[in-house]
């Protein structure tokens, strides 16, 4: 009898408990949930788009002088990076772009970058030879230029003089077309030369042949005349 209505009384209550809950549910749902009126129009700004948009290849001195939570946010990353070789993104290579930046901890233990090639897509580990790239760049609107060092396979090094070699390629090519232009046009020039000279010279031969002809022709004049004056003193003796 205490047990049936021990259960009576705890289902009741169980009922009651229930019914309160369905009360305060909606009530909850609505402060917490979607009926809070929140404006989800605005961007949620992460650490990464922080770094993304603080960082720079080199620190300067203004950087350092900037003590905002973004720039030290940004000042302690470049800090743990390892900045005596490069790795380099050379997937753009044929357009002459290549992308370098710093190496991280656990590329440094793994070799890649100084005893493996620094190229990010290569994993040649023989022939490396340690290079120094101007590295012209725009950062934040502005050109900049820095000296780094990056080591490479010779295959990825010619990646690297890609563009100059190109250029000087084109530049050799040009200059070919240039000289034998040159060459075809002092070859035009002597061709019209020795015709010009031909010409001349036959029009010398002809002025010599008729000068000759003409002598000829008066010498035969002044023969038939002193015969003739023969002839006419022949006559009256």
């Amino acid at each position: 009898m205490a047990a049936s209505l021990g259960r009576l009384r705890s289902a009741i209550y169980d009922k009651e408990e229930r019914k309160t809950c369905v009360r305060i549910l909606p009530t909850l749902f609505q402060f917490y949930g979607h009926g809070k009126n929140v404006d989800n129009s605005l961007p949620i700004k992460t650490d990464k788009d922080t770094l993304r948009e603080g960082y720079r290849f080199i620190l300067s001195d203004e950087d350092d002088v900037d003590s905002t939570w973004g720039k030290r946010l940004v000042k302690r990353y470049y800090d743990k990076l390892f900045k005596e070789y490069c790795i380099a993104d050379m997937s753009q290579y044929k357009k002459g772009k290549i992308g370098l930046r710093w190496r991280t901890e656990k590329e440094v233990i793994s070799g890649k970058g100084q005893f493996i090639c620094g190229n990010r897509k290569c994993d040649e580990n023989v022939g490396l030879g340690s290079y120094e790239v101007n590295f012209s760049y725009v950062e934040a609107g502005e050109q900049k230029q820095a000296l780094v060092k990056l080591v490479a396979c010779k295959r990825c090094a010619e990646k690297l003089a890609h563009k100059r070699q190109k250029e000087k390629e084109k530049e050799m090519k040009l200059s070919a077309e240039e000289d034998l232009k040159e060459r075809d046009k002092r070859k035009r020039e002597h061709d019209d030369e020795s015709e010009d000279t031909t010409e001349d010279e036959s029009s010398k031969k002809r002025s010599r042949k008729k000068k000759d002809l003409k002598g000829t022709s008066n010498r035969k004049v002044g023969n038939k005349d002193d015969d003739f004056e023969e002839f006419l003193e022949g006559m009256f003796p």
